[in-house]
């Protein structure tokens, strides 16, 4: 982990977050020796973000089946 100055980090703030982007955390030290970290927030993907399907297949085709579902069979 890379570990940036209180005083680099406002000076290249895009930088770091490229950085933090990058590698998952950067470190900002300040002159009294606290260090804190900065980590993207990890935002999970939709459970409805799939992936789609290239069938051959109409869509009157669709349609009917799921006419032909809800009748039941």
């Amino acid at each position: 982990m890379k570990v940036f100055t209180d005083n680099e980090a406002q000076q290249n703030l895009e930088l770091l977050l490229g950085e933090a982007q990058k590698e998952g955390a950067v470190g900002i030290r300040q002159k009294d020796g606290k260090t804190f970290i900065l980590r993207p927030e990890n935002i999970p993907d939709s459970p409805l973000n799939i992936p789609g399907l290239n069938l051959p297949i109409t869509t009157e085709e669709i349609i009917g089946f799921i006419h032909e579902g809800r009748k039941g069979g």
